[in-house]
């Protein structure tokens, strides 16, 4: 199958210390992937290299030809001084037809306020606005950057409830960043752990035994994280062969294996 991104090798240096250090991925279609990893880890990074907003020092990235992707940052602040509207602001620089947006408006639930001043909009609503737009032009790939970091916890489950309905209705792929592991674990079909470089790669359930795994988010997390499993009929691979050493205050003990369970929970 042709990826619709191919990342390879790919290195970034910032003032003499390396945010990505000899980093590849592939995307597919019908991909669901998260990646994430401590704060400093280069995760932005890699969407930015991804999408092509930034060249890196080494590496490639190539496309498949003609790839749309629709993309959302982590949050919109709204001007009060510009008085526009959600129905303009979704085509200010996106051409589309009424019913298109009439469509999306009403898959993302925005469409009581499509005539309000985006400014009076609260975060969740910015954001499935962000989302809207970006299902415009009906994208083969969906690339998201910490998209529910500044909204509450409710904000966030229902966020990420839509969007994992956003995937299995449209059969979009999606490659997204993220905090909120609570969350993320129980939508998400590949999770790719990034500390500069991949430390493992691999469906939630298995990530959460990996030593690196363990290393980075601590004992505790991990089987917390253990709980959650999908149903999905998908197979990704997991890759173990790794031996990097971290320095980092989370409890690094390998010898201990969560204990997996079935189904899946949200935890807020």
């Amino acid at each position: 199958m042709t990826a619709l991104v191919s990342a390879r090798n790919l290195h970034v240096i910032r003032e003499g210390k390396a945010i990505l250090n000899d980093v590849s991925l592939d995307v597919e279609e019908k991909d669901f992937i998260t990646i994430i990893g401590p704060n400093g880890a280069g995760k932005s990074m890699l969407l930015k290299s991804v999408m092509g907003f930034f060249e890196p020092e080494k590496g490639s990235v190539t496309r498949k030809k003609g790839l749309k992707v629709g993309y959302v940052p982590q949050r919109l602040v709204a001007d009060h001084t510009i008085p526009i509207s959600t129905r303009r602001f979704l085509t200010l620089r996106k051409r589309a037809a009424s019913a298109e947006v009439t469509n999306v408006a009403d898959e993302t639930s925005i469409t009581e306020f499509l005539d309000k001043p985006l400014h009076v909009l609260s975060g969740g609503e910015l954001q499935r606005v962000l989302l809207a737009r970006a299902l415009l032009g009906d994208p083969e790939l969906l690339v998201l950057d910490e998209p529910a970091q500044n909204l509450d916890v409710t904000g966030q489950l229902a966020f990420y409830k839509l969007l994992d309905k956003i995937y299995e209705e449209r059969g979009v792929s999606i490659l997204m960043v993220s905090h909120d592991l609570h969350l993320v674990m129980s939508s998400t079909r590949r999770v790719v752990c990034l500390y500069h470089h991949v430390c493992c790669t691999g469906e939630p359930h298995m990530v959460t035994r990996d030593p690196e795994f363990i290393s980075l988010f601590g004992n505790d997390m991990a089987r917390l994280m253990a709980v959650y499993n999908h149903d999905h009929d998908h197979s990704h691979s997991h890759d173990h062969d790794h031996n990097h050493d971290h320095a980092h205050d989370a409890a690094n003990d390998p010898k201990v294996i969560p204990r997996k369970t079935s189904g899946g929970s949200h935890v807020g």
